[in-house]
């Protein structure tokens, strides 16, 4: 059995997320109105809201008592 090949990234996962949002929406611009803008659209909404949830629950300003 081999073992998993492992890689540290150069940029944060949040940076990654970030330009590709960016290139999406560029993309997006492209299309004309119609339902495969709105999904290019609602990914990105998508996983921007999943990153600004990720980094309040990594909050420590939420962190239980001790």
């Amino acid at each position: 059995m081999t073992g998993r090949r492992r890689f540290k990234h150069q940029i944060t996962l949040q940076d990654r997320i970030v330009a590709w949002a960016k290139e999406v929406r560029k993309q997006a611009a492209i299309f004309p109105p119609g339902p495969e803008r709105d999904m290019l659209l609602k990914k990105v909404e998508q996983t921007e809201t999943a990153m600004h949830l990720d980094k309040g629950a990594n909050s420590l300003e939420l962190q239980p008592p001790k």
